[in-house]
């Protein structure tokens, strides 16, 4: 057995800011990839993946049995396969905010349940809206509260469009430049960051005024005006607001950026060569980078690695 492909993720923007309704922009990042496999000799990672697909199934069998709005599943079929040795072949790192876990709930999704919307059906954003739940809800078991975007990217492979909670969409993005010298970018923090305390962290900072008063009044506009400007190809506004967003980050999301980051961080806003953001929750993992020159950029970032995933 071998089951379709399913891709990691990257959030563009939006990270923190949906979960008080900002705009966001996800787009799927074809680079990494998984699929459920059962394979004849198992080595350790696929073990692993094993048994942690068999606590998943037991998660989804809650679900469908205490839920009444989550769909069926077929959980005899999943229980046969993961023990006959299914797990989940992936190159997509874990813990470094490109959707590992999005991939993993897409592959389930598509393969047991058996009422389930399909990529090829016409789809309203009624159907977006009750697909991104199924996944947050399935998601969930990874991270303690998910918002189903990762799943939901990775299953259509489209990019998707968040104007707000409640609205969703896919979305259109201006095509590539193949001679462009500006790019998007990944930058390798070389360590793992974990999703959930970092949400806690930013949970606890919202209870302060100052906090909520800056996340309106500066991310999220910085936020929204960033992925108005993504869409509609203006490239000179997206990086004056990049270059604000990425100030507004490194002021007041400083535990999200791992320490030895910061310098690095302040030398993009202060020489304008790039802008460093969040890529998911921080923490580690990949940070995101933007720069209207690459060569100046991978000059300015000697040492570092650097991934290129989409060109200006």
């Amino acid at each position: 057995m071998k089951g379709p492909l399913f891709y990691s993720k990257i959030l563009l923007f939006g990270e923190y800011g949906i979960i008080k309704d900002s705009k966001g922009l996800s787009i799927p990042y074809n680079f990494y990839k998984g699929a459920l496999k059962i394979a004849d000799q198992p080595d350790e990672k696929a073990l692993a993946s094993n048994r942690s697909l068999a606590r998943l199934a037991n998660h989804i069998e809650e679900l469908t049995s205490h839920d009444i709005d989550f769909p069926p599943f077929d959980i005899a079929a999943m229980r046969a396969d993961i023990e006959a040795g299914m797990y989940f072949d992936s190159s997509i790192p874990q813990g470094y905010g490109v959707g590992s876990s999005g991939a993993l709930v897409a592959s389930i999704y598509d393969k047991y349940a058996t009422d389930k919307i399909t990529v090829l059906e016409n789809l309203t954003r009624e159907k977006l809206l009750i697909l991104k739940d199924i996944f947050g809800k399935i998601e969930s078991f990874f991270h303690g509260k998910s918002s189903g975007l990762d799943p939901l990217n990775s299953y259509l492979s489209l990019p998707i469009l968040i104007n707000s909670r409640e609205d969703i969409e896919p979305a259109g993005i201006p095509s590539q430049l193949a001679t462009g010298s500006g790019a998007v970018f990944l930058l390798d923090s070389g360590m793992v960051g974990e999703t959930a305390p970092m949400v806690n962290i930013f949970m606890e900072s919202m209870k302060k005024e100052g906090f909520r008063k800056m996340l309106k009044e500066q991310f999220v506009k910085y936020t929204d005006l960033c992925v108005e400007d993504f869409l509609s190809g203006n490239v000179k506004g997206l990086f004056g607001n990049v270059k604000k967003l990425s100030g507004t980050v490194l002021d007041n999301f400083k535990p999200m950026i791992p320490q030895q980051f910061h310098d690095l961080w302040k030398k993009g806003l202060d020489s304008g060569d790039y802008y460093l953001k969040l890529c998911g929750s921080g923490g580690g993992g990949y940070i995101l980078g933007f720069t209207e020159d690459l060569e100046k950029a991978e000059k300015a970032l000697k040492g570092y690695k650097l991934e290129v995933v989409y060109n200006f």
